[in-house]
Order: C-alpha cells, then structure tokens, then sequence
C-alpha cells in the first residue's frame, strides 16, 4: 500500500500531541500509575490478550545483545528485552510515554540496561547515534507515522550483516479491518483508510494509521533493503468490549462457540497483527 494522502502531509506534531494525550496501554491496570502494582499488571494483561508477542519478539534470545526498539510506549517489551539480559536503546516520540517508560525502568532496577531517547523515527539518525544493533524491533509503530519508508531507511544505518529486524504493521485483510469496515463504514470499502485511522485504536481519531497486505508488508521492508524471512499473521481481539473496559474478559457471543484450534487457524489467517522478520541484503 503506498504511503499516499490522505497521511503523507499529516504533521508529525500532530501525531506526537494525540499519543501525549493517551499513551497506548496506559489504561490497561486501575492501579496508580508508576507503581509497581501498576505496572505488573500491565505486562499480564498484555500479554495476556496478545500473548504472540513474546514468540515474536523471542526476549530470551538477545541476552547480551543490542537492541534498538522504535516506538517503546510505556516500556512493556522495552522491560521484557532487559530483563532478559539485552541491553536496550528506546526510542519514542512522546515525552509521556518516556515518562512512564523511565518510571517502570527504575522500579525493577534496569535502567543501567536501557537508555532512553526521544526521537522522531522519520529522522531517526538526527537523534540517535548511529551504531549496529543486533536486533531492531517496533510493534505497532511505524504504521503510525506519516511516512513509515523513511523509518525503514533509516533502520538501514543501525543494522549490519548479522543484524535482525522485527517490525509488526497492522494487516489490511483481517478480521478487525472487516469488522470496521461494516461497523463504521457500513461496507463503503473505499473509505477504508481513513475508517481504520479513526476506529482501531482505544481513543477514537487517530492521525495516520496505515494497513498492510502481506505484499505490502513484504515490499515496505524488500524496496529498502531487506530480506523477509519470515511473515507472522496473528491476533484477533476476541472479548467483549464493555467487560474488558472494566478489566473482565468475557468472549463476544460470536466467537464463544468456535473451538479454540479453529479460532487459532482464523487468527493465523485475518489476524490484525503483521508480523514481519527480515535481515539485511
């Protein structure tokens, strides 16, 4: 899909102003914020509803290792690499978010593990010194920005060889895509884009949000670089909207009665999460 209108012009400030305002999975404990409490229930509800991520990102396996993550949020994976022995390079465009992150770094003891920056992804190497990382990782990020190619150019400076990348866009083709098409588009699929900016994420309004086919995924990192060695297609958010709010999980009518291998087998193939690895050519 190419990076065209009605994102490409959007300000980036305008990106950074409405993440400041909400910051993803700030709302996901009842806790008080910055707490150890709080953020322990953060990391299990994450990853509880997306319990992919740790297959994905494979924490375990950068002990010792370098790791750039673009787009760190509230610091749950940034937390989960260090733990596991990576040192992390973090890297986030709201001061917000870094708040929280640096909060959550100090209460278990690893901030000799992380070093934070805020930066703008599209101009990455004005912020962050350039040197190779043996992984570069971003889940759910660079769909977020106006022009998502100039974070993979950028990528290219921090990567060698041996290097890997990880990156997760949202997938096009999926269960949820449908799901707003006809909840909020009433099936007018032309209005797709601009449908899944507005509806996907938490808080309605979402400045640039783009979608990916598998294709699109692929090309995104292969136009730049990079060789995929492997595409992940999974998540389908299956529990009741009103309950969850008030951290309940009750499965929506419509997928209690689907056997667990078969809603396994549908999240593989319209999941909303594109999971793409890739290394340098």
């Amino acid at each position: 899909m190419s990076t065209s209108a009605p994102f490409r012009e959007t300000a980036i400030a305008k990106v950074r102003e409405y993440w400041n305002s909400r910051p993803c999975n700030i709302r996901h404990s009842p806790k008080p914020v910055g707490t150890r409490e709080y953020f322990d229930e953060v990391e299990a509800r994450k990853y509880f509803v997306e319990f992919h991520i740790p297959r994905f990102a494979g924490f375990e396996r950068w002990k010792g290792k370098k790791v750039l993550e673009i787009g760190c949020g509230i610091g749950t994976d940034t937390i989960s690499f260090a733990r596991n022995g990576a040192f992390v390079t973090a890297v986030d465009l709201t001061e917000k978010s870094l708040e929280v992150a640096r909060q959550r770094a100090k209460i278990y003891g690893l901030e000799d593990r992380i070093r934070f920056i805020q930066a703008d992804a599209e101009n990455l190497g004005d912020f962050v010194p350039v040197e190779r990382y043996d992984l570069v990782y971003s889940f759910g990020v660079i769909h977020h920005t106006p022009n998502p190619e100039r974070v993979i150019e950028q990528i290219r400076k921090y990567v060698g060889p041996e290097s890997a990348v990880k990156i997760m866009v949202y997938n096009r083709w999926s269960w949820k895509a449908l799901w707003i098409l006809f909840i909020y588009g009433k099936g007018q699929i032309w209005k797709l884009r601009r449908l899944i900016a507005e509806y996907s994420e938490a808080q309605t309004g979402c400045p640039v949000t783009y979608s990916y086919s598998r294709k699109d995924g692929r090309r995104l990192l292969e136009d730049h670089g990079f060789r995929v060695t492997d595409v992940m297609v999974d998540h389908i958010f299956p529990y009741s909207i009103p309950e969850y709010v008030r951290y309940q999980y009750k499965v929506a009518w419509y997928f209690r009665w689907m056997p667990r291998g078969l809603f396994r087998s549908l999240e593989r193939a319209f999941g909303w999460h594109l999971c793409l690895t890739a290394r340098p050519e």
